[in-house]
């Protein structure tokens, strides 16, 4: 049975769940300039081969060179676009590192407890707003991080949803790139450790 291995795209690098511990390791592809507002792995396209003789022997280093028992679980960004899912997926499946890969968003993620969740994040080009019901993204709102205000996304979480109108549904914060200041009295933050230790163990059958 292949095993899975965790893997997070974040705002500014890939971290990577280590062999022998729920400890994260960091992949950076070597020669990469970041662009402002660009999400940095948009840059590997300049470099598809390079980039993918780069992880693989990233992953050989640190699983061994059998890495066709693994598949790549791959947490990404709230905002990533249908686009870039395509792109993240054929990147990593193609570079001979794993045996299959498997996606999620970070907001189904959040929490592994409650059937329905409001979930709130940034990126380096939105917030973003969803309504998690059933592990499923009901409802996704993106706002320009110039524009919007916390007293505007908090007038929209109270009516995401008809549910919200007549359960309490828990808004959790995700501020797993340390950038929700403005927000952290929306709901339950939940910090880079405490994800990490949410998603450790995750098995791609879950996602």
């Amino acid at each position: 049975m292949a095993k899975t291995i965790p893997m997070i795209i974040t705002n500014s690098d890939i971290l990577i769940k280590a062999k022998d511990s729920d400890d994260f390791i960091t992949f950076e592809m070597p020669s990469i300039t970041p662009v402002p507002n660009i999400p940095f792995y948009h840059l590997f396209a300049e470099k598809i081969a390079e980039g993918q003789y780069y992880f693989k022997e990233f992953m050989k280093e640190n699983y061994g060179k059998k890495l066709g028992k693994y598949i790549l679980a791959i947490i990404v960004p709230d905002d990533t676009s249908k686009l870039e899912s395509i792109f993240i997926n054929e990147f990593f499946v193609n570079s001979g590192a794993c045996k299959a890969v498997a996606q999620m968003p970070m907001a189904l993620a959040l929490s592994k407890n409650d059937s329905s969740y409001v979930s709130l994040s940034k990126s380096l080009r939105n917030v973003t707003l969803e309504y998690i019901k059933d592990r499923e993204v009901v409802v996704k709102k993106h706002y320009d991080l110039n524009t919007c205000t916390p007293e505007q996304i908090l007038r929209d979480a109270k009516v995401l949803h008809i549910d919200m109108e007549y359960d309490d549904i828990p808004i959790y914060i995700n501020n797993f790139n340390l950038n929700m200041d403005d927000y952290i009295e929306m709901g339950d933050i939940i910090s880079k450790r405490a994800f990490l230790q949410k998603i450790a163990q995750i098995d791609v059958e879950k996602l």
